[in-house]
């Protein structure tokens, strides 16, 4: 069995989908691994370092591709790349079905099995394959630390002889993964924090993390079976602006991690509201890249309204990508794992399996 990736265009994606320490459990489960020439250098480990552990490096991703049973990559290669696919053989990643839907017909008209990790199911036997949650996860922290660089004040309460500096407010906008990673480096560092989400199952999770939940009074659950945030209705949406109105007034911080997966971001935040806030004032909308919670969110824009500091990247995870791409090589090996057939090594698609049935795409 060979198992392939090619390199990702960096100046988009610098997140890889074997780190060397994946190198060696695939070639210790028999596996043939093959990568492109300078697959991963950008985070210190260069080609030689895989070719040690019994990789082999090609030159283009015509070479890197062809013979491959199963090649994995962060997102859908570019149609170029694409057309070097062949009948059978089954490709791996972040395939974003909803935008791509052109070039994933294509690859489905040409018999290749496409998997897109996003639509796993959320159950218990999925839980080490869930790029989702481990990306999140690593999204939430790293949006705190951010805005935090651009808050030009200090976050913990500080006494001193000179006086006391009062802790910075955090307000998080949706308490999903992302959401309890942002509230628990939040509160590590000294920050109060406050936190709202249309799933009134968060409150407790919110609370065991030392943070404090706005809730919407007489709100319903907008929690879908599947454990994701579904779409409010316009009285909520009219309460819960409402809230927040007065909430963001005292808040110095706000991180915004509200996502409806497949759709465009709900804008939570509103332009009135962010005039009401105290200048100096920072937002990191994690939701940026799929039009953003805030009115104003622009996508790699640092967007100044009234001393107020609104922010968010196409992909924040860039900023630290050898720990995303740790993480996400450890899922993807956990999907491929589930996908092999060990006695008869080779893949198994059993349609059966939950797992492999969610995320192929028909």
């Amino acid at each position: 069995m060979k198992i392939a990736s090619a390199s990702e265009n960096i100046n988009i994606e610098k997140r890889v989908a074997i780190t060397p320490e994946i190198a060696k459990k695939y070639i210790s489960l028999g596996f043939e691994v093959k990568i492109q020439n300078n697959y991963a250098s950008h985070l210190g480990f260069d080609d030689n370092l895989y070719k040690e552990l019994g990789v082999t490096v090609d030159q283009d991703v015509s070479g890197v591709y062809e013979n491959a049973n199963i090649i994995v990559q962060l997102n859908l290669p570019s149609a170029e790349n694409l057309s070097q696919l062949k009948e059978n053989q089954s490709i791996i990643g972040v395939l974003d079905p909803y935008t791509n839907k052109e070039n994933i017909s294509e690859l489905i008209k040409k018999k290749i099995n496409s998997f897109s990790l996003e639509l796993l199911p959320r159950i218990t036997r999925a839980q080490s394959m869930d790029i989702l949650s481990s990306q999140a996860n690593l999204a939430g922290y790293k949006a705190v630390i951010e805005s935090f660089s651009h808050f030009e004040k200090a976050i913990p309460m500080m006494m001193t002889a000179a006086g006391t500096i009062p802790a910075a407010k955090v307000l998080i906008v949706g308490a999903g993964v992302a959401g309890l990673q942002a509230i628990a480096t939040a509160k590590r560092t000294g920050a109060i924090v406050f936190a709202t989400d249309v799933r009134s199952s968060s409150k407790e999770q919110v609370e065991s993390l030392g943070g404090k939940f706005l809730s919407v009074e007489g709100a319903e659950n907008l929690e879908t079976e599947g454990g994701y945030a579904k779409e409010a209705s316009d009285d909520f949406k009219k309460r819960q602006e409402e809230l927040l109105a007065e909430t963001l007034k005292k808040i110095d911080i706000v991180i915004c991690t509200a996502l409806i997966p497949g759709k465009k971001a709900p804008i939570i935040i509103k332009e009135e509201m962010i005039k009401n806030m105290s200048s100096g004032s920072v937002i990191y909308d994690l939701a940026a890249v799929q039009g953003g919670n805030t009115a104003l969110t622009q996508v790699d824009k640092v967007i100044v309204k009234n001393g107020v500091k609104i922010m968010g990247e196409t992909n924040i995870l860039n900023r630290l990508p050898t720990s995303a791409s740790n993480l996400y090589a450890k899922n993807i090996f956990n999907f491929v794992l589930n996908l092999y057939d060990k006695e008869n090594k080779k893949i198994n698609i059993n349609l059966e399996d939950e797992i492999i049935q969610k995320t192929l795409i028909k």
